[in-house]
């Protein structure tokens, strides 16, 4: 006999969203109990609109304070949920925090984190003696003029495959457990010298990899920052690094500076 094929419609298809948020107000991506968060808006509508609960999934776990305009979110949906005008409904019901770009029905297999080839993120320093307010949510104001020539020259020996526990928050391990890697690879990594809307400096460093350690991003450009402001030379970063010693490095950048941009993905796709 000839097996029959099945006529039965899967119940759900994944979809992948585009997300953009302002993390001034939200404790973080992740969802945590009692606390306003990305994941826990979203979960919330998402949720609310299929009717039945929902599980997401993030491209990176970003901190409280920390922005994004790419974040890329994957979960399994109701197939009788529409898709138009589903990236309107859900800014529609999380705003003004958290804004849905898109929305996109992918590979069944497609995982927004474990997919991911890189992420990269943009980092804003105001570097002028006097403060924008129009920027203090986005932009770290530091008002000692800095030295991009050396920053530039210090960020060049952290490109490549390096264990970066210096650089990054080591997370709290049980005594039976094994201590993750903080072996990381950054693909790219550079500064540029821009100006705000009123003329005012603004230098953003932006930094891609294959994945980050909890902090990399902040405490790497916490440091270069201490090498533009002469308080480490640019030869001592590569020392930093090989000491693998977090008190080695500089200061840690605050978190609303930072924003996360994109996330890319097999075959070109962001």
């Amino acid at each position: 006999m000839t097996p029959i094929e099945s006529s039965v419609e899967p119940a759900v298809r994944r979809v992948r969203l585009l997300v953009a948020y302002d993390g001034a107000d939200l404790h973080g991506f992740a969802a945590n109990e009692g606390v306003i968060t990305v994941a826990g808006l979203l979960t919330d509508a998402l949720s609310t609109i299929a009717r039945e609960p929902i599980e997401i999934v993030g491209a990176g776990r970003t901190d409280a304070g920390v922005h994004a305009w790419g974040q890329v979110v994957s979960c399994d949906l109701p197939v009788s949920v529409e898709l138009d005008g589903l990236a309107r409904r859900l800014t529609k019901m999380c705003a003004p925090s958290v804004v849905v770009r898109a929305v996109e029905v992918v590979a069944d297999d497609f995982h927004a984190r474990f997919s991911a080839t890189w992420r990269r993120y943009r980092y804003t320093i105001l570097n002028d003696p006097v403060p924008d307010p129009f920027l203090a949510a986005t932009a770290w104001h530091v008002s000692t003029p800095l030295n991009l020539d050396l920053m530039r020259m210090a960020a060049d020996p952290l490109i490549g495959e390096h264990d970066f526990s210096a650089f990054c928050r080591r997370p709290k391990v049980e005594p039976d457990q094994v201590e993750p890697s903080m072996v990381r690879r950054l693909l790219e990594i550079d500064w540029y010298d821009l100006r705000s809307e009123r003329g005012a400096r603004v230098l953003q460093c932006r930094i891609r990899a294959t994945a980050f350690c909890h902090q990399m991003v902040r405490s790497i450009v916490g440091t270069l920052t201490d090498v533009g402001q002469g308080k480490i030379t640019p030869g001592e970063v590569s020392s930093i690094l090989r000491g693998r010693r977090r008190d080695g490095a500089g200061q840690v950048a605050p978190p609303h500076g930072l924003c996360l941009w994109d996330v890319g993905y097999p075959g070109g796709e962001t």
